[in-house]
Formats: structure tokens, sequence, C-alpha cells
């Protein structure tokens, strides 16, 4: 929940991101027993700790041949962020489609929320996702299997149910990884589980029946070509009577930055989480959300000595009284990608502009650098990687 915590985290997985982590993390060890991965995914998805910073942190150690399965599954998330704002239309297919299907939930909806289906390893993920905000990345593969396949339940109102109650919930991660088990995203290549699966990758803690035998993939508008990915810039220089740097929970280290010597005379932000889901989002997900954008309030305000505020909602109000409360000429933001938060900003933009006052959305060099080759398919970006971790001039 904070950066502090965040690096500690690293600090403490950094040595196991060789051969241990590539040769044991697809084995989900149930609760309290996952040291077998890096546990930094909360942290990553709200850049309380950079990728570069992670990726520079592993390579000090190991060699790029030796971490290189950890490295990919940072440039993973990197390339969703970047396949969906090459589409944004599959994220606004899948809200709108989410919205259209809240009308007709029922109880094997219901049922399948609270965990009781009767699936012992699917019962057993969906308490330990709800308690914990958490589920090991190959059983919410297998989850979301069963939910689809075996239960017959929509994969958007799964990615919704993912998308309320992981801590690492993001928007491109978490909705193309159930379009890809869904068979949209490699279109027509499902993701199938089985008994046999689960149980080697659980260590013999579940071994399901009862489970779907096939798996055909479900069926929607094709896959939109790339468009042209947003433009931001990575720096900002030059001074202005007063400027505001503006967080959100997309990007919670202002003090990496590119600010080229701008004083920031006032800090703001707060969080966002409830734009996610039609429905309530976890309680877990809301306090780590809060106490993550706190904490970067707190880090900036040090860092830039500036006085800072906690909104009342990321709205066009609340950010223009408080620019105007304090005389601000300009905010400075980081950019966010497709999601809630994108949308926010969208609409603030034009408000602000109204109002004479100056947004500025600073985005960072590793997405500059890598989104370019999210085009196609990951395997091609995967060869991407080695050049890439050059650009960033780490070891």
């Amino acid at each position: 929940m904070t950066r502090e915590a965040g690096l500690a985290a690293l600090a403490a997985f950094v040595p196991r991101a060789g051969h241990d982590y590539a040769s044991l993390r697809n084995y989900d060890r149930g609760p309290g027993a996952d040291s077998n991965v890096s546990g930094l995914s909360p942290y990553l998805r709200h850049r309380l700790v950079t990728e570069r910073e992670v990726v520079g942190a592993v390579l000090a150690e190991h060699s790029l041949a030796a971490a290189g399965k950890f490295v990919q599954e940072v440039f993973w998330r990197t390339y969703w962020k970047g396949w969906l704002e090459l589409r944004p239309a599959v994220f606004s297919r899948y809200a709108r489609s989410l919205s259209e299907l809240l009308p007709s939930v029922g109880a094997d909806y219901d049922a399948a929320c609270r965990g009781e289906t009767g699936i012992d390893c699917f019962d057993a993920w969906v308490a330990e996702l709800t308690s914990t905000g958490y589920l090991h990345n190959h059983s919410r593969m297998d989850f979301a299997s069963i939910w689809i396949f075996t239960l017959g339940l929509d994969w958007q109102l799964g990615a919704d149910f993912f998308y309320r109650h992981l801590l690492d919930g993001d928007p491109a991660s978490n909705t193309l990884s159930w379009r890809w088990v869904a068979g949209l995203q490699t279109v027509g290549k499902t993701y199938l589980t089985d008994a046999e699966n689960i149980a080697r990758c659980t260590g013999g803690r579940f071994r399901p029946t009862g489970l779907a035998r096939v798996a055909p993939a479900v069926i929607e508008d094709g896959v939109p070509a790339p468009g042209a990915l947003p433009h931001f810039i990575v720096r900002v220089s030059g001074n202005s009577p007063a400027t505001g740097l503006l967080l959100h929970e997309e990007d919670l280290n202002p003090e990496s930055l590119e600010l080229a010597g701008i004083d920031i005379d006032q800090v703001a932000g707060c969080a966002s989480v409830s734009g996610r889901s039609p429905f309530a989002v976890g309680p877990l997900v809301s306090g780590f959300t809060e106490r993550a954008v706190t904490d970067g309030l707190r880090r900036a305000s040090a860092h830039f000595d500036a006085p800072h505020t906690v909104l009342d909602g990321l709205t066009a109000q609340a950010v223009i009284d408080w620019a105007a409360a304090n005389s601000l000429a300009r905010i400075v933001t980081s950019f966010a990608p497709i999601g809630p938060v994108r949308s926010l900003l969208d609409s603030l933009a034009p408000a602000l502009a109204a109002a004479g006052i100056e947004l500025v959305e600073l985005g960072r060099s590793w997405d500059l650098n890598a989104w370019p080759h999210a085009g196609k398919g990951f395997f091609p970006f995967r060869e991407k990687i080695p050049a890439l971790v050059k650009t960033q001039y780490l070891p």
C-alpha cells in the first residue's frame, strides 16, 4: 500500500528472480505460501514502484538470460497496455457489454460470486480473492476457464468480478486476459483447464470433477485493427506563475516524473475506484488504493516541498476549485492509459481549458518506447525486449 512496502518486496524478491522464479512460478501453493512469485503486481499496477526500477534491480543481480521469465512477466503488463492503447474500442465494448448484461444476472452468477458452486478449487479461489485481494496468475486462468466454459457465465461478468477484488486489477491486463481465455484475444483459441492441470499446479490440493470438456470460442465482433497511439510527452519544462501536480491511482511515483526543474506549488489527488464497476468495489481494493494515493500525496508533498490536498473526487469541479483556491495556471498529471481514470481525465481537460487552466499529461519513456511494438501478438513483442531493456539504460 506504500512505496516503501513495494521497495521492501522488491528487495526480498530479487535473489529469487532467476532460475527459482522460472521453475516455480506456475505453482499455486495456496494463501500465504506464495514465495515462488514476486508479490510486486499491486505496486507495479499503481506504479508505487516503476517497471524500470523493478527490471533494473533484477538485472543488477541476474543476467537477462537467467531472469528472462520474470522480465517477460513485467513486460507482459506493458504489452497489454500498449495493445489496448492501439485498440481503445475493445475496452469500450467490454464496458458497454457489461452494462447490457447486468439486468439478466441470476442465481448462477450470485452463487459463483459467493463461492458456492460446489467446485472445490473455484470456491476456494473466490474465498482467497475476496479475503486477500490476490490470486495466483495460473489460478486466475483456471478460474476464468471454469467461469466461462463450466459455469457458462459471461466473461465480462467474470472480468468485472476480478476487477472489483484484485489489488492489482488493471483495465488492460484484466480485460485482455479474460478475452484470451474466452478465445477472443487470439481469435478462436480458448484456454480449457482440466482436473489434472489444476491438481498439478496446486500441488494436489484440488482435483475438481465435472469440468467442461470442450471450450467453444466466444463469438464477438472482430478485433479492431491497431490505430494510432495517443500523443504524450515524457518531460515538461518552463515555469508558470503557479503549477499544481495532480495525482491519480495509475501512477503514484511523482518523484521520477521528468519535470525539468519546474516548481510544483501545490499537490492534490484522490482515489477513484468506484468507476471500475457498476457493482461495489471490494473493500480491500478501496482501502489499498486510498492508502496508496495517500502515500503518493505524502511523498510528493515532501519531495516538492509543497502542500497537498485530498480532493473530493477526480471531478472537474473539485479540480477547478482546488486550482482556483491556489491561483494555479497549470496542472501537471501523469498520463493515464485506457480505463476509468483515462475517462475522468478526458472529461476534465475541456473543463480546465474553459477555466483558463492548462492541463499537461506527462508520460513515461518506458511506455513511449514499448507501446509501438504492441500492435501484434506477444511473441513478436517479446523479441523486442532485449532492445527495450537497453533503451532504458538498464544493466
